[in-house]
């Protein structure tokens, strides 16, 4: 039994089973990689954050970007521009961009969290339904005008709508009192079929010009980003993602069932039920600003694992910062492809993610478990 606990331990460190000098440097090896990463991420975050504000129909210098920053922040003179250029940077541009980012994080951050709740690897944020939850309710205010929380209806009836799934779907995945990873996802699975019949009979049953801005909205917009949809989410997001860097050996422990969790201090249905109403507050808080945005969450945490291993206390923060880099180049990629319309984010999204995901079928068989898929 000692046996099985150090040998549990070692596994949910991160680190293989090898004699203390081979553990010792595959540790600090994996450590480096992991650092050089970290910074790296930084890195393309700051630069992409810069470049992402400068692209569009009227475009902006990296130089006078940062000198309007620094000016509003500050109250700099640092150079010349125009009150046009001023308004493009901080009003429209820098908001959006931002947005990008901190939604992008959340959804990464939601996506590990699930990955490692349900112990599946095509786990992702919407997996309890509260993409569709969501969709009920902003359905319910474009079409049937219920604006109860004006200006904000839209984010507050679908954050409304996304945590009303969630409650649904973990009642019903209960059974005595336990929570089973596999109850979850069908009944996810299948109130998702329920609640989007139900989008899709208000749609039928509303004017049609609603309807191309419900499917924008259902594939997911960053569109109208504005400084004051920015607090929430980065309040969700800095809480959320601190108590999951807390919880990253806890998190290690659950992956190796349910049993080697105990073993290890770890009361897995209690930690269960922890992580998914975090998780299932932090989509909604995201997916109330944004839409649903597909494959960032799914996609985000097997790239890292590629890189740094399957130890919590990396993949989390480094899927984090390429969460935000994807969704910000994503999203320029959305309002420039096709200007001067915008394709919805997850169209690119699942342009980028599937081929992916194909890939790593069929060159990253162990990704998936081998055959147990």
């Amino acid at each position: 039994m000692l046996g099985q606990r150090s040998r549990s331990a070692n596994v949910v460190e991160g680190i293989p089973l090898l004699s203390t000098g081979a553990t010792s440097a595959s540790a600090r090896r994996q450590a480096d990689k992991t650092r050089f990463l970290l910074i790296g991420l930084s890195i393309a975050l700051v630069v992409s954050v810069t470049m992402a504000v400068t692209i569009g129909p009227v475009y902006i210098s990296p130089v006078t970007v940062w000198n309007i920053v620094l000016s509003r922040l500050f109250s700099v003179d640092a150079g010349q521009w125009s009150q046009g250029q001023d308004n493009i940077v901080w009003l429209i541009r820098l908001p959006r961009v931002l947005l990008a980012g901190l939604v992008g994080s959340g959804l990464a951050a939601v996506g590990v969290a699930m990955q490692a709740t349900v112990r599946n690897p095509l786990a992702d944020p919407y997996i309890l339904g509260t993409s569709s939850g969501a969709s009920v309710g902003a359905v319910l205010v474009i079409v049937l005008g219920l604006n109860f929380f004006d200006p904000y209806s839209l984010s507050a009836m679908a954050f409304v709508g996304a945590v009303g799934s969630f409650i649904l779907v973990f009642l019903l995945a209960q059974s005595s009192g336990r929570i089973s990873p596999t109850r979850l996802i069908l009944a996810g699975v299948a109130l998702a079929y329920i609640l989007s019949a139900i989008t899709s009979f208000i749609l039928f049953m509303g004017d049609d010009r609603d309807f191309r801005e419900v499917l924008f909205w259902m594939l997911g917009t960053l569109a109208g980003a504005k400084w004051e949809f920015l607090t929430l989410p980065t309040i969700a997001l800095a809480l959320g993602v601190g108590i999951l860097l807390l919880q990253a050996r806890s998190m290690n422990a659950l992956l190796m069932g349910d049993e080697t969790a105990t073993a290890l201090g770890v009361d897995p249905q209690k930690f269960r039920r922890q992580l998914l109403v975090l998780a299932a507050l932090l989509t909604g808080v995201m997916v109330a600003v944004s839409g649903a945005i597909g494959f960032v969450g799914l996609m985000m945490p097997h790239i890292v694992r590629l890189v740094v291993g399957s130890d919590h206390r990396r993949v989390l923060p480094a899927s984090v910062l390429l969460g935000a880099v994807f969704l910000i180049w994503v999203d320029v990629g959305a309002r420039t492809v096709v200007q001067p319309e915008e394709l919805p984010v997850s169209v690119i999204t699942a342009l980028v993610g599937a081929p992916f995901f194909l890939w790593l079928l069929r060159w990253r068989k162990n990704a998936f478990g081998g055959d147990r898929i």
